[in-house]
């Protein structure tokens, strides 16, 4: 019986564009509500679908073929955006443990970063949202919320305030994300506020010490859509990770402290000035 002729392209031959558009199609097979969806043909709206439909995506199971093309996708992904090491970081001229970096944090190559998660832990469903918890969960792969996930089930309830979780972190660039669940600041500023989120700062730098891991890139936690004041996150930040490297010299060797907007790297330049 003659043989068949492979029509499947070369994973590795194929272009970012074909992949992304297996993806979509896959992605959309899974759930009846997405199958008559129509392919963008232009790379924006492809892109967009694509990650909404990656971030509304529930954790199940899922094939180890999608899987592969998916991670091939993404590492080129990673790529393109340009990864930056954090080793080569210049410190804060008062305390080489420290360093204030600004940018993307999905392109840091460290032990470990820190994504504000919400007490469910299953990354935001909210399709393309701007929060870092969505952005971090779209380029580390859907294995991320899987993982997220098994978590949890293994837990039997939500993860409280000011405690956090540490996974995989499968296609970013760093090798671990420690999740921390901040404070909601819904009205006045309380202590109960401040302290749960200097549990948080505590949470990710013990369990990256007991890891064995030695640089942790922080986000601005809880500063975003949970709405604790910048200027107090950033002085409780500062001073809960001085006062764990000053009383763990042999543990962390290096904090990240990462920002996106000019109005918080001014804030941690006045801060660690």
């Amino acid at each position: 019986m003659p043989q068949k002729e492979n029509t499947m392209p070369n994973e590795e031959a194929m272009t970012q564009e074909e992949r992304r558009i297996r993806l979509i199609r896959a992605l959309c097979d899974e759930d009846p509500a997405y199958r008559d969806l129509t392919v963008p043909e232009d790379e924006t709206g492809q892109r967009r679908l694509l990650r909404s439909l990656m971030n509304v995506r529930p954790p199940r199971p899922v094939s180890d073929d999608f899987l592969a093309l998916q991670d091939a996708y993404l590492s080129r992904e990673t790529k393109n955006r340009g990864i930056v090491d954090g080793a080569a970081l210049t410190p804060t001229s008062d305390d080489p443990r420290i360093v204030l970096w600004q940018g993307d944090i999905t392109r840091l190559k460290t032990d470990a970063i820190v994504n504000a998660a919400n007490s469910a832990l299953l990354g935001c469903f909210q399709p393309c949202h701007s929060c870092i918890d969505n952005i971090i969960h779209t380029c580390a792969g859907i294995q991320l919320r899987l993982a997220c996930h098994a978590l949890m089930t293994e837990q039997g309830h939500e993860e409280p305030t000011g405690t956090a979780k540490i996974t995989p972190a499968f296609n970013l660039p760093c090798r671990y994300v420690l999740h921390a669940v901040g404070p909601i600041v819904t009205g006045p500023l309380t202590q109960r506020h401040k302290d749960q989120l200097a549990a948080c700062y505590t949470a990710c730098l013990e369990l990256a010490a007991q890891k064995g891991l030695t640089a942790v890139a922080f986000c601005c936690i809880s500063t975003g859509v949970f709405a604790f004041p910048r200027e107090e996150a950033a002085a409780i930040a500062v001073d809960t990770v001085r006062g764990f490297l000053n009383n763990n010299p042999a543990s962390i060797q290096q904090v990240i402290f990462n920002v996106f907007k000019d109005e918080d790297l001014a804030i941690y330049q006045n801060i660690l000035s």
